[in-house]
């Protein structure tokens, strides 16, 4: 219907092409204002006329359609009122097809999304879980649009925290403590690290040369990093699989220790390269950016080195047409200077393939989370006492339910992620139970129950078959209408949220669509003797579920079929 209103007025007005109209096209903020409104503003400009002049012309130049009831001028607006039945068999027949919502538009192009990236030997915290979270979400909406998407943990596995960790362990640690604690024995060692260094900065000066022997190959430093690297995957995985992720690279920062030499290199030839205080830095000074580090006085890289290498290495691999980098706020400076220094190495495509995508802090209650002084909760431990709780609820609830425990997971760990995903990214997160875990108001379990109520509606009706023959004057009412102008947004919100990497954008809709379907579900009677009432209504309720959980999967949230 918009498509074909976008064809009339490309017919009827002179000076605007049908890609110029599209985005001016309106859904006006009451039905009774009609189906879709055409501003007449920026017109008046051009043809040296009033708006409401030019409306008034438009209309009579269009003139009586088969599909629309009516044409009125408002104003400067020309607002479309499309016959009802039309407007009503259109929408169901645009949400019926099985890839609604999907587009080839990334059809033969690649994505890289760098997101979750741990440090290694450190627990997988609550607040590694907004990374995890929304880059997962980002890698399935942009696979909806057809892209190919590289999904790369880059883990924190290199650098001189090893070397710190290193000399924790030989002064304090134990083979025997580390084989039976695991990750935790490891986190303890570089806390109390950190507290003894405050004390004795000599501390700081063996783990910088413990380092240095890692980066010069040294057997003992590798051997020792290796096992805390393989001692964490596994914790971490286990981590991924209650989370329901995968990953398709574990190419963490140690993959291109081999190859900063590379871009030591290229700097050097370039002409970026300073020496300061015997460091090597490139001067960002003329681009209001502190400089960026490139090389330690000992010959030792850092991150940013690693992150360039990285660059050079995803681009000849993947030759991608973004680069996503999802990481928190505080990393702004840091990726604004990687993406500036590729820039001047000659890549003329950083500005625009390059992309850091923030987001706020995570606190659990308020209190905010510290790897360093031992304040930390661990995600694991988040996401089971979600599941628990969950648990709790439907054993007070509904104790009989079959499959309990896959259900709690299902809907603790959606609550968590919905949670997460309901504002937008770059607004800080804090973690109430209460919040969290309400089976009502817009939250994780109150979609899901959305989608397990439709499936519980459609069970009661074993000879309904979507795709029947429907009588579209039964889903012609307010309710229905309002239902099925929320369903025929999908495809437009999930271009959104690709466009604007923000994954909220396809929470709040499942939101919108739950409270429309709510509505009309209190104001329709739907399993009724009349077949073909009942099945008209039953197509919405098939409609909307299938949408719902569809929705929710590019959230990476699992829909059980009963609650």
């Amino acid at each position: 219907m918009k498509q074909q209103i976008i064809d009339l007025l490309d017919k009827n007005i002179e000076g605007m092409t049908a890609a110029e109209i599209e985005p001016l096209l309106e859904v006006p903020p009451k039905p009774d204002m009609g189906d879709f409104a055409f501003p007449c503003f920026r017109l008046a400009k051009t043809m040296k006329k009033a708006p409401q002049m030019i409306a008034q012309d438009i209309k009579e130049a269009i003139g009586e359609v088969d599909f629309l009831e009516k044409i009125e001028v408002a104003g400067a607006y020309l607002n479309f009122y499309i016959d009802k039945l039309t407007y009503v068999r259109s929408m169901v027949e645009a949400a019926s097809g099985e890839d609604f919502g999907s587009s080839k538009e990334g059809e033969g192009k690649t994505i890289c999304i760098d997101y979750s990236s741990p440090n290694v030997a450190k627990n997988f915290h609550v607040g590694h879980l907004r990374t995890t979270i929304i880059g997962n979400s980002l890698y399935k909406i942009f696979s909806k649009l057809g892209y190919k998407v590289e999904r790369i943990n880059h883990l924190g596995d290199w650098g001189t925290q090893f070397g710190k960790l290193i000399v924790a362990y030989k002064k304090w640690g134990s083979k025997e403590a580390v084989e039976e604690k695991g990750i935790a024995e490891l986190m303890e060692l570089y806390v109390r690290f950190h507290k003894e260094a405050e004390a004795d900065d000599s501390l700081n000066d063996e783990a910088r040369a413990w380092f240095v022997r890692m980066e010069q190959g040294d057997e003992e430093a590798l051997s020792i990093w290796q096992w805390f690297k393989d001692i964490s995957l596994v914790e971490y995985k286990r981590t991924y699989e209650l989370l329901g992720m995968e990953f398709d690279h574990y190419t963490g920062e140690s993959f291109y220790r081999d190859k900063t030499d590379e871009i030591i290199n290229l700097l050097s030839d370039k002409g970026l390269l300073t020496t300061s205080e015997g460091a090597k830095i490139v001067d960002l000074e003329a681009y209001d950016m502190a400089p960026a580090l490139i090389q330690k006085k000992d010959g030792s890289t850092i991150y940013a080195t690693r992150d360039l290498a990285a660059i050079y290495y995803r681009k000849r691999t993947y030759d991608f047409c973004k680069c996503l980098y999802v990481t928190g706020q505080e990393q702004k400076l840091h990726f604004a200077q990687v993406f500036k220094v590729i820039e001047l190495m000659g890549n003329e495509w950083a500005p625009e393939q390059l992309v850091h995508i923030p987001y706020g802090l995570v606190s659990l209650e308020g209190a905010k989370l510290s790897s360093r002084n031992g304040n930390i909760i661990y995600a694991e431990d988040i996401l089971k006492e979600a599941i628990g709780k969950i648990k709790e609820i439907m054993d007070e609830k509904n104790p009989d339910l079959p499959g309990k425990d896959e259900i709690a997971r299902k809907v603790g760990i959606g609550a968590i992620i919905f949670h997460d995903l309901y504002n937008q990214r770059i607004k800080d997160v804090s973690f109430k139970w209460e919040q969290v875990l309400n089976f009502d108001g817009e939250t994780g379990p109150y979609a899901q129950y959305t989608y397990v109520r439709c499936a519980s509606i459609l069970r009661q009706a074993p000879d309904f078959s979507f795709g029947g023959d429907i009588d579209y004057e039964v889903i012609s009412d307010g309710a229905s209408v309002d239902l099925l102008k929320e369903l025929v947004r999908y495809p437009e919100v999930v271009k959104q949220a690709a466009e604007k990497f923000e994954p909220f954008m396809i929470s709040r809709y499942v939101i919108a669509v739950a409270q429309a379907f709510n509505k009309f579900y209190n104001e329709n009677r739907v399993n009724v003797d009349d077949k073909k009432v009942r099945d008209a209504r039953m197509s919405l309720v098939y409609l909307t579920g299938k949408i719902v959980k569809d929705a929710l999967e590019l959230l990476g949230i699992e829909c059980p079929e009963r609650m």
